[in-house]
């Protein structure tokens, strides 16, 4: 029981893996995320580092699958040390009159209604000493983000407030501020852009962490 677990939702690729790579020498790291070969593919670094994972390609939207999965990481280890939710759904760049009806439900669905289950499902686990951290991106009003801006920004929010609600019972809550990284979803936003100008995702993840108490 000494182990740590680290939760890591959105961990297939960018600051998800990143993290996940990071924390995997102190952490048994728990990946979750739908695309199952990223989370091979990132299974594969962790063991070729001397170290382990356990996957769960699964759908964060699913409320039955992520209380099955909480469930099983109490009945295995009885607690998290870490979530770090990275999960995030970024819709396509749009004029607020002209945004998909599905591609909105879709945005409300991972980075809101998810987010707040997640928390509901977490929290116990974490206890009054866990941790665990959200990722902010300043998009919320600007010109045609107007999905993703408003989705995320509730987003972080929502984890604000739960920061401000535990600062004395726990957990520690943590809003994070990442440098722009070449990642998936930077690159559906700004597809001509110099991406050798941006930090790295592992550079992203060391730097976060240092500043914390884990």
């Amino acid at each position: 029981m000494s182990e740590k677990i680290a939760l890591i939702t959105g961990a297939s690729r960018g600051l998800g893996a990143a993290l996940a790579e990071a924390l995997a020498p102190s952490h048994h790291i728990v990946a979750v995320a739908r695309t199952t070969g990223a989370l091979e593919e990132l299974d594969d670094r962790i063991q070729a580092g001397g170290h382990a994972a356990t996957l769960a390609p699964m759908d964060i939207t699913n409320t039955d699958a992520m209380a099955q999965l909480c469930r099983s990481v109490y009945d295995r280890w009885g607690r998290i040390d870490l979530w770090a939710h990275c999960a995030i759904h970024a819709a396509p760049l749009s004029p607020a009159d002209h945004i998909d009806a599905k591609d909105w439900d879709k945005s409300v669905a991972v980075n809101i209604t998810a987010t707040g289950t997640l928390i509901r499902f977490v929290t116990p686990l974490l206890g009054r000493t866990g941790t665990a951290l959200f990722f902010e991106d300043p998009r919320g009003g600007e010109k045609f983000f107007g999905a993703y801006g408003a989705t995320k920004t509730a987003q972080i929010a929502l984890a604000r407030s739960w920061a401000a609600e535990t600062v004395k019972t726990g957990p520690h809550v943590h809003v994070l501020s990442p440098a722009p990284m070449p990642t998936a979803t930077r690159a559906r936003f700004f597809p001509g852009e110099d991406r050798a100008q941006l930090a790295s995702p592992r550079h992203e993840a060391a730097r976060l962490l240092a500043g914390l108490e884990l």
